[in-house]
């Protein structure tokens, strides 16, 4: 009997080897039902290992983005390529100052394997300077 190509993961090692097969697997064009079943399989693999060990739930969505993108070794302008958007709009996501989208939350998802979930939860954003000033004035007038 063959031994089987995919196990369940046990290792940080093997969860990532899993995941960086995976991406070649989903770049793969065209792709058979054998490849579909495969990445179905891997995904599932790896959806497992990280409800079993990643915290998602304890970071907020920038933390996690954050954590992901240096998980995998991306730069920002790596992620503005995947969310198709500007550095400048990215960077204001990363430092607070804008929400995630629907839009770049369903790529974030999609791209990292995690649920939707992890990445829509209310956050805290900076409120400029510049605003607080100006409501203060207001006040005051």
């Amino acid at each position: 009997m063959e031994g089987l190509k995919y196990k369940v993961i046990k290792s940080k090692s093997q969860y990532k080897l899993y995941c960086k097969v995976l991406e070649e697997l989903v770049d793969t064009t065209p792709k058979s039902s054998g490849i579909k079943d495969e990445i179905d399989l891997l995904t599932l693999l790896i959806e497992k290992w990280d409800e079993e060990h990643n915290t998602f739930m304890e970071l907020d969505p920038i933390e996690l983005l954050q954590s992901l993108m240096h998980e995998h070794g991306l730069n920002a302008t790596a992620v503005a390529g995947i969310l198709d958007v500007s550095k400048g709009y990215l960077s204001d996501i990363l430092h607070y100052k804008k929400g995630l989208s629907k839009d770049v939350i369903r790529v974030l998802a999609g791209h990292f394997k995690v649920s939707q979930e992890a990445f829509n939860r209310p956050y805290e954003l900076d409120q400029p300077v510049a605003a607080n000033k100006k409501k203060v004035n207001n006040l005051a007038a």
